[in-house]
């Protein structure tokens, strides 16, 4: 009798199984535009498959225009980007910064201190410390390189001027931008 059992058994759950993706084929044929997954568009140029993400904002890599003229560092606010551009106005580099808490007015500094190795303001081990201006009255703004490489955003309940970039950048950045340098800060 237990194989006889066994076999109603295993036929009622083969029928459930069918009943169930009958029902959810129905539902899902019946379902309202509004609760329907989207079917993806395609087109004869286009393939069809990896672009259904949003895409992430591109900043420019070119120099902006109103930087002024001569040897300088151009750090463009909004495209988190600096620039180091010889005495020809010739770029020799460009990095991807992350930006401190505290950010400089756009305008024109120089280079007034720098620091080998210090701890940062953040608590964060730094190097090649290069600071150029003042934000909110007295917090110094500078470029640096963590000892560890990150770049993490800063925690914006802390009033820090440490602008991050990679260590290899910071090398850069400290072998140009000498006591004296001008900055140049734009939006």
């Amino acid at each position: 009798m237990a194989r006889g059992s066994s076999g109603i058994v295993a036929g009622l759950t083969a029928a459930a199984l069918v009943a169930v993706g009958f029902l959810a084929y129905q539902a899902s044929a019946n379902a309202p535009d509004s609760v329907a997954v989207p079917k993806p568009e395609t087109s004869s140029s286009a393939p069809a498959v990896g672009h259904d993400r949003p895409k992430e904002k591109e900043r420019s890599t070119a120099l902006p225009a109103e930087s002024g003229a001569g040897a300088r560092v151009v750090y463009a606010l909004g495209d988190r980007r600096v620039w180091l551009v010889d005495a020809q106005g010739k770029v020799t580099r460009t990095f991807a910064v992350m930006p401190s808490a505290l950010s400089p007015r756009p305008g024109v500094y120089r280079v007034g201190s720098r620091s080998g190795s210090i701890k940062g303001s953040d608590g964060v081990l730094i190097e090649h410390v290069v600071r150029f201006a003042m934000a909110d009255g007295d917090v110094p703004v500078g470029f640096s390189a963590a000892q560890d490489g990150s770049m993490e955003s800063p925690d914006p309940t802390l009033k820090t001027g440490g602008v991050r970039m990679k260590r290899a950048d910071g090398d850069a950045m400290w072998r140009f931008a000498t006591v004296g340098a001008k900055v140049v800060v734009v939006p």
